[in-house]
């Protein structure tokens, strides 16, 4: 494409300086009849490019395809309901998302799909191409396919098409362009079809027109009762037939014209489904709507804008970004109804949303929304109400409006107090009702927790006491602070107090956090080396990786170890330490530095204690080697699970030198930017930009800082003076400086 450009616009040169907007014509419809092999710019997406930065180039959607990476591959726009994607058989846990790098074999294009999880599920409302109404799977090549944000496009052989994906927050859009030698343009719709711990218990084409289809798939996998309901348009008409066991043949009339299928998803009908269609796809131009995707994206992805002369890095940066906004997932439909926890239709007022992964996403996901996505943020809190008022808790891990009570704690307090501490939620008292209730329930081991003050070993059926004990805490925390803003001074003290509970596991002949009885002993034998997934006193991990979970009392840790000096030998010793864990241990156990396991999120916030004892050179030595050895521009490029957007978000705020330890309120530690500027939007016109002088990869530790113009001596920056706008200029040196070391500039 980039040849022939270059050969018409010196063919056209005099013309060019004849007539400036003939030339300009020719080129913008150059750009048309290229968009699709090129990823989809039209004039529209030109002219877009005056007002925004292209970003979109920078993304690699590629990256964490492989290895443990679980990321989707395919069209969507940012949150959005439907993300249209290539479909593979389901061979394991690599596959959670349904596509993994390794793999050649396709089943079909599915309109949803989940994006680094650990448990596979979704897939719903698939089409697969096919030579005859007996195939089921077709290969494919990488070589063959193209990707860039919200165009997917792959060229099959048997049969001979060339397929293009694009979607838009409740719709996908696919076109199939059959090759010469083809006799007929036939798709099969597959309702049966799903992916991992997916089965469909209730599916059905419910109506048909010549060139119109309306169905339902009702499925039981992780989430429990899913409901997706379906309305599907084609460009010219087609003959249906049922084929049995959940498959239809759908024969198109011309095969010699690209076959077009619009599709309108929804959770609440059918009807809503159609209406979401017509709403977001209302004609046929797929150029058009590939190129409002791709200025989707960019709206989302010009909130933040780097400097730096690392091209890899640089398409990392843009590659987390895009990962973290494909979930949250919107859950409303275009005419405000959504389907609540309780499996009822509601009318909202407010954009719904699922897809929680908070175990996962309240430790560097969500505080980043908090920075880039605060018009997202009272919806989101009213989501969470909604959650808490309809099923009688805070989510834990939301899908489809299903909670699965995935992953161990109470993840979503830490999100909503963060929410409602940095002004955000207009309900504080149902924010803090919900909080509250949540974390006085009997169920999931908060019982034994108001009895015994802690989780034994011995009374917990369903183990890892200690991740669950130390999860807790930071959350009673998190409620302790809203009690506090609030004025519930009895409220704020029995959970300030709860909040302590993690001292409890805390052995100080060991130093580790360990398991303890009801008789008040420490599990024995003890290996703070071991793990056995699912079935000892940590989730995911060991002792080793356990011990720092303390992030809302950092200071309060330090003391359990009897000094600074005995906390930081400890903290050395997990970048240095190994040893054997089992055979049994969890693979999220992974991106190892010593026994800090970057690749399971209960590390994240470990490398930035080292500011708290006054030592930040060691952390910046640390986050570059992380940075640089657990983030790859392949598809193999993370370390460990994507985590439906933590692990990436933890990348993008570390990147600029940033990340939030304390589970809410506000207080990023400042690390090692690697970047020579990164300006945030951070809203209402201002922009927080982080400007590094003499950066480089020795140049990695902070002299000095100035915000705004004067001197800056903490470690540490808080979210209003991010907010506020302005200009932090730190420093860089090859070694390290006094910066951050005094007791007063310490977080």
């Amino acid at each position: 494409m980039i040849t022939v450009f270059f050969l018409i616009f010196a063919e056209d040169n005099n013309a060019f300086y004849c007539n400036l907007n003939i030339m300009r014509k020719k080129l913008i419809n150059l750009f048309m009849m290229t968009c699709v092999i090129a990823g989809g710019f039209t004039q529209a997406s030109f002219a877009q490019q005056a007002k925004l930065s292209n970003l979109t180039q920078f993304v690699n959607p590629r990256i964490g395809t492989g290895g443990h990476g679980h990321v989707f591959l395919g069209a969507n726009v940012p949150f959005g309901y439907v993300q249209l994607g290539p479909t593979e058989p389901s061979r394991g846990w690599d596959w959670c998302s349904g596509y993994h790098h390794s793999d050649s074999v396709l089943i079909g294009f599915g309109h949803q799909h989940l994006s680094g999880t650990g448990i596979g599920d979704l897939g719903d409302v698939a089409f697969l191409p096919v030579t005859d109404a007996n195939q089921k799977e077709i290969l494919f090549s990488h070589a063959n396919e193209n990707v860039r944000p919200g165009y997917y496009a792959v060229k099959l052989q048997q049969p001979n098409v060339w397929v293009e994906l694009t979607a838009t927050q409740r719709a996908g859009f696919q076109r199939y362009t059959f090759g010469a030698d083809a006799q007929q343009a036939q798709l099969v719709l597959d309702l049966k079809q799903g992916i991992g711990w997916d089965a469909a218990k209730d599916y059905n084409v419910d109506k048909i027109t010549s060139t119109t289809l309306a169905g339902h798939r009702f499925s039981k996998g992780w989430a429990n009762d899913q409901k997706a309901f379906f309305f599907a348009e084609f460009s010219q008409p087609v003959t249906v037939k049922s084929l049995g066991t959940g498959r239809w043949l759908i024969v198109a009339a011309d095969v010699t014209k690209p076959l077009m299928v619009k599709t309108g998803m929804s959770a609440v009908s059918a009807e809503n489904a159609q209406l979401n269609l017509k709403k977001e796809i209302p004609g046929w131009d797929f150029r058009q709507v590939v190129a409002d995707a791709d200025e989707a994206w960019n709206r989302e992805l010009n909130k933040v804008n780097i400097e730096t002369t690392d091209s890899a890095s640089r398409r990392i940066f843009y590659t987390a970004m895009y990962h973290t906004m494909t979930a949250p997932s919107v859950f409303s439909d275009v005419n405000g109804q959504y389907r609540g926890a309780d499996g009822k239709v509601y009318d909202g007022n407010f954009t719904n949303y699922t897809t929680l992964s908070l175990w996962d996403t309240y430790r560097a996901a969500h505080p980043l929304m908090t920075m880039i996505h605060t018009d997202m943020l009272p919806d989101m809190a009213s989501t969470f109400i909604n959650i808490y008022r309809q099923q009688g808790q805070l989510p834990v891990w939301h899908l489809m409006g299903n909670e699965t009570n995935c992953m161990v704690g109470n993840p979503g307090i830490p999100v909503l107090a963060d929410m409602v501490l940095k002004g955000y939620v207009q309900d504080k008292e149902g924010a803090y009702e919900a909080m509250k209730h949540s974390a006085l329930r009997e169920d999931r081991g908060l019982g034994l927790l108001k009895k015994y003050g802690y989780l034994p070993y011995d009374k917990e059926k369903t183990k890892e006491t200690v991740a669950k004990g130390l999860e807790y805490a930071l959350a009673d925390a998190c409620v302790a602070k809203v009690a506090r803003m609030l004025g519930k001074k009895t409220d704020a003290k029995y959970f300030e107090k709860r909040a302590k509970s993690y001292s409890t596991y805390f052995d100080k002949e060991t130093g580790f956090m360990r398991g303890i009885g009801s008789d008040g002993k420490f599990r024995t034998p003890f290996n703070p080396f071991a793990a056995e997934h699912r079935d000892d006193d940590y989730t995911e991990g060991n002792a080793w990786q356990y011990t720092w979970l303390v992030p809302h009392d950092v200071h309060g840790l330090v003391k359990l170890f009897g000094s600074e000096q005995k906390f930081v030998t400890k903290l050395d010793s997990l970048f240095i330490v190994t040893g054997n864990m089992g055979d049994n241990a969890s693979p999220d156990i992974s991106g190892l530095i010593g026994q800090y396991a970057h690749g399971n999120e209960p590390s994240h916030h470990v490398l930035y204690m080292y500011n708290y004892v006054g030592q930040p050179w060691k952390g910046a030595r640390l986050l570059r080697q992380t940075m640089n050895e657990m983030y790859k521009d392949d598809f193999d490029g993370l370390s460990g699970n994507e985590d439906v957007g933590q692990m990436s978000a933890w990348y993008v705020l570390s990147s600029m030198g940033l990340y939030q330890v304390e589970p809410a309120g506000g207080k990023y530690i400042i690390g090692s930017p690697i970047f020579d500027k990164a300006s945030v939007n951070v809203g209402k016109g201002k922009t927080f930009s982080i400007i590094c002088r003499d950066n480089s990869k020795e140049n990695m530790y902070i002299q000095h800082i100035k915000l705004n113009g004067k001197p800056y001596t903490k470690s540490y920056i808080m979210y209003n003076d991010i907010m506020k706008g302005g200009t932090l200029e730190i420093q860089m040196g090859s070694q390290p400086s006094k910066w951050g070391t005094r007791p007063a500039d310490r977080p």
